[in-house]
């Protein structure tokens, strides 16, 4: 019997595993598109991997009940309905790399719906997390690449200390940010989280899952701890920003708006953003 061939596999073929920003989860990420290869779903290839004894169960999109919402029954369940489609084969990724971080961003999202329910537009808290969750990224950097990305001050930040990029490590935590960039243009931007990873973690993945997961709360996420990192902007990522001239571009590279709010009220479609 011959087995079936992935539905999302067409999608696969456009992925560059080659792309610096996919390196965090190019490993996971090829073995879960060479099982897909032969399995019948993304949830079926993505609950093939090995990985933590704490990492969620992946079923088809269908298990989703009419008017439950998604985060609400990853909560109660332990199970991530999962369509085959790139956009999940990213956040499936995610939970592989980073499952902590992902279970403790889900309970805030179930406390959040225990007290206020599903209405209609997020509150700021929710808001946080589904920004965080969809297009967050995470940084360790020495303290002059922070100064300068707080400040917007986009030429010193990529020119004068363009060499001291090669001491950064910088991880997309979003899965729709690693969605967007598997057909990239410039003005692609990721919400980079304002606390800075903490060099003694090193490039130990599963301490930044940790680390992050004990930090994260309601409070913190509804101060809107974000600033923006237009992410094919940073040296060694996309060649065209090898000219001087490519940061030059204001409605990319904006200057920062004194009391500008990073977030805004988000419609909720019926179950799932």
């Amino acid at each position: 019997m011959v087995s079936k061939r992935h539905p999302v596999a067409g999608a696969w073929s456009v992925v560059d595993w080659s792309a610096p920003w996919l390196k965090p989860v190019g490993g996971v990420g090829l073995a879960v598109q060479a099982s897909g290869e032969h399995a019948l779903s993304l949830a079926q290839a993505l609950s093939l991997q090995p990985g933590a004894a704490d990492r969620p169960v992946f079923v088809p999109q269908t298990d989703l009940p009419d008017g439950i919402a998604y985060e609400q029954h990853i909560f109660a369940t332990g199970c991530v309905p999962t369509r085959d489609n790139l956009h999940d084969f990213f956040n499936g990724l995610v939970w592989l790399r980073f499952p902590l971080t992902k279970r403790r961003l889900n309970r805030l999202q179930a406390e959040q719906i225990a007290l206020a329910g599903t209405v209609s537009v997020r509150g700021p808290v929710r808001d946080a997390l589904t920004l965080f969750d969809e297009n967050a990224a995470l940084l360790q950097a020495p303290d002059a690449i922070w100064q300068a990305l707080l400040a917007r001050d986009w030429l010193h930040l990529f020119g004068a200390l363009r060499t001291h990029w090669a001491e950064v490590r910088l991880v997309l935590f979003g899965h729709a940010l690693l969605e967007k960039l598997v057909t990239p243009y410039k003005s692609i931007t990721a919400h980079a989280y304002r606390a800075p990873v903490p060099c003694s973690l090193g490039a130990d993945l599963a301490g930044w899952d940790a680390w992050l997961a004990d930090r994260l709360s309601a409070s913190e996420l509804a101060s809107k701890p974000f600033t923006p990192l237009p992410v094919l902007g940073v040296p060694g990522w996309w060649s065209a920003n090898e000219e001087p001239a490519f940061y030059n571009d204001a409605m990319v590279f904006r200057q920062a708006r004194p009391h500008a709010s990073a977030l805004t009220g988000t419609p909720l479609s019926k179950n799932r953003a």
